[in-house]
This record gives C-alpha cells, sequence and structure tokens, in this order.
C-alpha cells in the first residue's frame, strides 16, 4: 500500500517524480502528490490517479530535490488535503509516510492545544509539525527528535527549506530503498519506481536512518551511530516492471500467460533425478537439521494463506509430518506457543506484508526457526528469517497473484520432497513426484490453452450476484483461492465450503441463482464429490465443475472444465489455474479494471 519516491540530483524533480509514482499505481492507492525544494519547498497533490496530479502540476514547479506518495487512506478520507506530501504550518518542511503512527491521536491533541493549525485528518501531518519544533541544528537530528515521539510503523521522507540539498528517509515496519545513480539518487518504497535509473540499491533496515545527497548516502541508527548499510546491483529487466497493457491485455492476462515459464524457473536446479530428491540450499538446513523438524506452520495472507494450505497438505502427505497453515494476521496476537521443533514457514510475494514480518518479528523473538518463500530478493521477510526459498516468478503487476501463487506452490512441494526424501518417501514416489513437477509447466500451457471455453463458463457466472466454491481436502484450498480470485476482481460475492459442508448450513442457500464452481479431481474422493454435486442440481443450482478428462459426471448438467491429470499431490496447482481465467473474463465482462481492484493494493504494508 502507499507508494514513496524520492530524488536528489542535477534533473528537474518534478517530472521525474511523477513518472516515477505510475510506476507505482499496482500498490493501490487514492491521492497522489509531490514536494520539490527549490528556493522554498512547493507542494501539489491531489486526490485521485497519478493523471490528475500530472495535469495540475506547475510548469515552473522547478528544484532539484523532491519527494512524492500515492496515498491510501487510513486516517481520512480522500480528499485533496489529506494526500501526502504533509506540512508544518510555516512550509518549511514536506513528509511522506507510509505505515500507521499509533499516537497519531495524543499527539493531534498536544498540537491543537499548542495552538498549531492541523490542516488534515491524517496521522502524518503530526510529524511534519514535530520535525519543525526540534531545536536540532540538522535535519537528522530534527528527524530523530520526531522519531522520538511517535509511536507506530513508518517509511518516510522529510525535506526542509533550511537543507536544500537532501532527503532524510526512515524506516520501520514499511520498506523503503535507496537507489544510486549517476551523480544523482533516488529513494523508493518499491523497485519498480527506480528499475528505469538505477538497478543498484541499498534496502534499509528496520530502525535505520539515511541521508540522500546527489553525491551518495549515509545510513545511522537513532542515536545518530553510523551503519554500514551498502548499495547491490540487482538481477532485474527493468522492462518487466512496465505498467499497463501489454499488447492491449492487462497485466494480469500476460502474468497469467508467464506461468508456465515462471513454474519452469522456479524448479530450475533444484531437482535431483538421481537421489529423486529436491535440493533447496536457500534453506540453510543439513539433512540431521531437516530429520528433526516435528511440525510445519505456515503463515501467509490472503491468496499466500491459501496456497500455505495447499503447501501444509503436500507436506503431511509426502514427509509425514504435521503440517497446517494459519492467517499471519491473526498469529501473533494469540501469544503463540513457538516450539523449537516446528519449523514456520512465512510466505510472501512481495516479502513486505506487513502481517507476515511481524508474525517472522514473533517468531524469532521467541527463538523459533522461519524460513521464508517469497519473490522479491532483499525484501524485509527475506532478510528477517533464517533461510528460504526464493520463488523466481519475475515481477508481479497486477494486484491478483497469478504466477507468484503457482511458483509458491512449486516451493511447497519442493520443499515437502525435501523433507519427505529424508524421511519414509521411498525413491520411487520420489521419482514419481520429481517427475510430475517437471510435467507442470507443460501442463499449464494445456490448461491456458483451454482459455476460450473456460470465458464462456466466466460469463454466465458474471451475471450471478453471489457464488458457491467448493473442494474437498485437496480441493478445498483450490476453491477458497478460486473465491478469492472472483471477488477481488468482479466484486461478486464468492464464498468457498467444503464440498462435506454443504449438508449441514449452506445448502439452504442453493438455487437457480446462485451458482457453484465445483473442484472435482479424479481421486480417492471422486464418487463423494459428484454425489454432492446432485445434490446442488437436484435444487436447480448452476454448476461449473472443474474436473479431469476420465472423471464420469453421468447424468449431471453442468459446464465442465477439464484440466490434464498429474500426480494427486500435485493436481491442486493445475486445478488453480482454470480459476484465475475464470475471475479474469468474470470481470472484463463486467467491465472492471483487473489490474486495480478497488480498494485493494499490492503489497499490504499497514496492519
Amino acid at each position: 500500500m502507499c507508494g514513496i519516491v524520492g530524488y536528489v540530483g542535477g534533473q528537474n524533480a518534478a517530472p521525474l517524480l511523477v513518472e516515477a509514482l505510475g510506476r507505482l499505481e499496482h500498490r493501490g492507492y487514492d491521492s497522489a502528490g509531490v514536494a520539490v525544494v527549490g528556493s522554498q519547498v512547493r507542494v501539489t497533490k491531489r486526490a485521485g490517479r497519478v493523471r490528475d496530479l500530472a495535469e495540475v502540476l506547475p510548469k515552473r514547479m522547478s528544484g532539484r530535490v523532491g519527494i512524492g506518495h500515492t496515498r491510501w487512506a487510513t486516517h481520512g478520507p480522500a480528499t485533496d488535503a489529506n494526500a501526502h506530501p504533509h506540512t508544518d504550518e510555516s512550509g518549511a518542511v514536506a513528509v511522506v509516510h507510509n505505515g500507521i503512527i499509533d499516537n497519531a491521536a495524543a499527539l493531534r491533541a498536544r498540537l491543537v492545544d499548542q495552538g498549531v493549525p492541523l490542516a488534515s485528518d491524517t496521522d502524518t501531518e503530526v510529524f511534519a509539525h514535530l520535525v519543525a519544533r526540534s531545536d536540532a541544528d540538522t535535519l537528522e537530528g530534527k528527524v530523530v527528535d520526531a522519531l522520538d515521539a511517535v509511536e507506530g510503523t513508518y517509511g518516510l521522507a522529510v525535506v526542509h527549506a533550511d537543507f536544500p540539498d537532501r532527503v532524510v528517509v526512515a524506516r520501520n515496519g514499511s520498506p523503503l530503498l535507496v537507489g544510486v545513480g549517476d551523480k544523482e539518487m533516488f529513494v523508493a518504497s518499491d523497485l519498480a519506481a527506480l528499475v528505469r535509473h538505477t538497478t543498484t540499491v541499498a534496502h534499509l533496515a528496520d530502525g535505520e536512518l539515511a541521508t540522500v545527497t546527489a553525491s551518495g548516502f549515509t545510513t545511522f541508527r537513532r542515536d545518530l551511530t553510523r551503519t554500514q548499510t551498502t548499495a547491490r546491483e540487482v538481477d532485474v529487466d527493468p522492462s518487466a516492471y512496465e505498467h499497463g497493457l501489454v499488447d492491449g491485455r492487462p497485466r494480469m492476462y500476460t502474468e497469467m500467460l508467464e506461468q508456465p515459464a515462471s513454474v519452469e524457473r522456479a524448479l530450475r536446479g533444484r531437482l535431483d533425478e538421481r537421489f529423486a530428491t529436491a535440493h533447496l540450499g536457500g534453506l540453510e538446513m543439513d539433512a540431521r537439521e531437516l530429520r528433526a523438524v516435528r511440525r510445519v506452520k505456515i503463515l501467509g495472507c490472503g491468496s499466500a494463506y491459501y496456497v500455505g494450505q495447499m503447501g501444509a497438505s503436500l507436506i503431511e502427505e509426502l514427509a509425514r509430518v504435521p503440517a497446517d497453515a494459519e492467517p499471519a494476521s491473526e498469529f501473533r496476537y494469540r501469544s503463540p506457543v513457538i516450539e523449537p521443533d516446528t519449523l514456520y514457514v512465512a510466505v510472501s510475494q512481495s516479502g513486505e506484508t506487513i502481517d507476515t514480518l511481524l508474525a517472522v518479528e514473533e517468531i524469532r523473538r521467541k527463538g523459533g526457526r522461519v524460513i521464508g518463500l517469497v519473490n522479491v530478493v532483499g525484501s524485509a521477510i527475506a532478510r528477517a528469517c533464517d533461510g528460504g526459498i526464493y520463488l523466481h516468478a519475475g515481477p508481479e503487476i497486477a494486484v491478483a497473484s497469478t504466477k507468484a501463487l503457482t511458483t509458491m506452490f512449486v516451493g511447497f512441494a519442493l520443499l515437502a520432497l525435501q523433507l519427505g526424501r529424508v524421511r519414509d518417501l521411498s525413491v520411487a514416489d520420489g521419482r514419481r513426484l520429481v517427475a510430475g513437477l517437471q510435467d507442470l509447466p507443460a501442463q499449464i500451457e494445456q490448461v491456458l490453452e483451454g482459455e476460450e471455453r473456460i470465458a464462456q463458463a466466466a460469463k454466465a457466472l458474471a451475471a450471478a450476484e453471489s457464488l458457491f466454491f467448493v473442494g474437498r481436502v485437496r480441493g478445498y484450498p483450490v476453491a477458497r483461492e478460486g473465491a478469492q480470485k472472483f471477488k477481488e476482481i468482479s466484486y461478486r460475492h464468492a464464498e468457498a465450503y467444503q464440498m462435506s459442508e454443504l449438508k449441514h448450513g449452506p445448502l439452504a442457500l442453493i438455487s437457480p441463482e446462485v451458482p457453484t464452481v465445483a473442484i472435482v479431481p479424479d481421486d480417492e474422493l471422486t464418487d463423494r464429490n459428484v454425489a454432492a454435486l446432485h445434490e446442488i442440481a437436484a435444487r436447480g443450482g448452476p454448476l461449473v465443475v472443474v474436473t479431469h478428462p476420465d472423471v464420469d459426471l453421468g447424468e449431471l448438467r453442468a459446464e465442465r472444465i477439464d484440466v490434464p491429470r498429474n500426480e494427486r499431490e500435485l493436481d491442486p496447482l493445475l486445478l488453480t489455474v482454470p480459476l484465475q481465467l475464470l475471475a479474469y473474463h468474470a470481470a472484463l465482462t463486467l467491465g472492471h479494471d483487473v489490474d486495480k481492484p478497488r480498494n485493494l493494493a499490492k503489497s499490504v504494508t499497514v496492519e
């Protein structure tokens, strides 16, 4: 959520800042603004899109130092006044901020008592006033004074008219990067904002600040002691971060089509055919340590949580180790018992999901071992974990996760295979699964080739105000992920249930107006699943069945979507892909922007 950019160098800052903000639109926002330091600090901000800001940006807004922001509302509605940057009453200080200041209400009340006029409803504005009222002689000192007064999470950037050569930034729980250019420097909350200008970046750690000038940057702690954070070259393709339509199609569509290639990358170099196992060197665990694991707990949010449920099933089936998944957003609030022989797995596409990051910190604080399953190298969760598995999905821009989710599943399959082979999983079963993993890219391609039939089914589903997604055992988390995709981009109510739970309440809602999307793999539960479908049909409920070619649905009237069979443990991935296409085409039918669904953000960096 929210996006921060900053620039210090020889070019005019304003157009660079606006261009960089445009590259952060996928994060989700409702307003945008920039502040530029020239002879004074000048601010332009607007509720709405970045293009609305660009239309009102003064042509003579010159200055070579500046900061910008896209806001996602937490305190106060989306208005011009609540948009960032925020300033003090004199206009000398400007601040942009991601995160939440927990004690903002008390600080606002104190400022009002002191006669300070407040121009917005936000928590961020108090920080600008605190910086301005500090007696410190340096901007760094003023920022530290202000930080000493606030509680909460932040990624922030500050400029001051009295210190026109610099931007001071600070991080606590919200990502911030410093980009190194040629006699110019950049600041951003997301690599996407920087890659057009530089791929040499430094990741700030929690509790760290930085002074950024045209000649370089220095990092330090709140006691002003220096730290040794350095910039490194990041291996990325800048073109992969381009937003908007690709060949006339939304990014979500191109990212779905990239899934065969992303799964192939996720598998590359990680399968050992000789010993029928997986090699995950990033775990930093040898065979003895893996054998000592007695339980696996998976933590994620949204789609990462649902694929975590698929992963837990894989681990239990292949490694015979108790495993379960839990929403990371709930984990730390129940004061969890952290067990020394439990392996905790944190799952996040961005590696910056605040709820998951806080869960990791809770585990580490209590002495637990946690590994990350993330897509972004150098992200906060990746750095906070004891080891991990990078997804290698490539940049994912669309809010609705597709290719990152499929590589998350692959990551869990590799982990389950490696855990299983150091235990009791046979060589024969290991070879069976290695072959199945190698078949996945071509089989995903085969599913995508059935898009036209899936699109026809989606058009009918789009007309419904409410839908059921149902599955059993391996199919249930697939149904949950399918419902998630459908609701987040089509804005239709979609609810997932276990097939076995229909008779325990939900069946009352079945009617000709409520379609059901059913996940029916060819496995040991097929007959029971087909029987449940007949119960839905008997009550007039329209059916879309995602299944395998050999499954006999009998006389059942249903729209059928067949996917190729793999090994039973790996089938959930192939059953998930058509649900992405269903949601995508339903959203297109309804005329929605699938890449930027309302009220949602790609990276959730506030609780």
